[in-house]
């Protein structure tokens, strides 16, 4: 089955593309322009996440740091003092 559909062919099946859409994204065009996607929830809530990660600095700087060898782990355990 294919991952791309034009509205026309999307609207006629739109039920088995909702249920396809849990295994990849969906693509559906407008004469062969993309004009949407149709994604499972867990997907989208995936790549929100990934966007909120982006836009924070600090986690950024985290990402950066832990990337650069300069972050410090520390056991579990240290949370209990």
């Amino acid at each position: 089955m294919t991952s791309t559909y034009s509205i026309t062919e999307a609207q006629a099946n739109f039920p088995a593309l909702v249920r396809a859409s849990r295994d990849r994204p969906i693509t559906i065009t407008r004469r062969d322009e993309v004009v949407g996607y149709l994604l499972s929830p867990e997907r989208m809530e995936a790549i929100v996440e990934s966007m909120e990660i982006l836009a924070n600095p600090r986690a950024m700087r985290a990402i950066r740091d832990y990337e650069k060898g300069v972050t410090n782990f520390h056991p579990l355990s240290a949370l209990d003092a």
